[in-house]
């Protein structure tokens, strides 16, 4: 049995909706619950902490991980490199830009060249609080409005913003107004997207 199964057999005894079961998560839709049930796609972290207190039972219970199949399951484990100074001319994932690593369930991962950056100031709050690792997808394109790792000052500087297109213009957008601007990228501002934020984590 996959997670999901056990997350719908879980909602079913409880006799909740899907939707209300997401209201319960904090979620607006259904949509993730739903993708969780279908196995598409797995809960991490803060949501897997949220299902066991809603189920009343464990995480390693809702990973499979239970006395019965903990000697025939294995989790195996990947370290995610976390940058700190992006040496500039140096590639993305040179030795000296890796500040260290954290670890993640392998079968939860989405399939890419992976990597972490530690947020710094609150210009993404509450999208994104701050000094909260987020997990970037290493790609050179993004879609609009998707919050994207951006090269900027000559390459030497990763930062996290929205990016927005208006024709062939792209700004990179604070999603924290207050007292952060848009910046427009254009030949005198270039920038350069290096991958899609796609998970955050915080260490509390």
């Amino acid at each position: 049995m996959e997670i999901g199964d056990r997350i719908k057999e879980l909602r079913e005894r409880k006799n909740l909706t899907q939707s209300e079961l997401a209201e319960m998560l904090g979620f607006k839709t259904y949509t993730t619950v739903s993708k969780w049930e279908s196995n598409d796609n797995y809960p991490k972290g803060r949501d897997l902490k949220k299902l066991s207190e809603i189920f009343n039972v464990s995480s390693d219970y809702l990973l499979g991980l239970t006395a019965d199949n903990l000697l025939t399951k294995v989790v195996d484990f990947i370290k995610i490199p976390i940058l700190g100074t992006i040496t500039c001319g140096e590639p993305i994932l040179a030795e000296e830009n890796i500040a260290g690593y954290r670890e993640e369930i392998a079968e939860n991962l989405p399939n890419g060249e992976l990597f972490y950056l530690q947020t710094k100031g609150n210009s993404m709050t509450p999208t994104i609080p701050e000094n909260s690792f987020v997990m970037i997808k290493k790609q050179s394109t993004i879609e609009n409005n998707e919050i994207a790792a951006v090269l900027v000052n000559g390459d030497s500087e990763a930062t996290l913003k929205r990016v927005k297109f208006q024709g062939q213009t792209m700004m990179l957008m604070p999603d924290n107004l207050d007292g952060h601007m848009p910046i427009i990228v254009n030949e005198e501002n270039p920038a350069r997207i290096i991958g899609k934020a796609v998970k955050v984590s915080i260490d509390l």
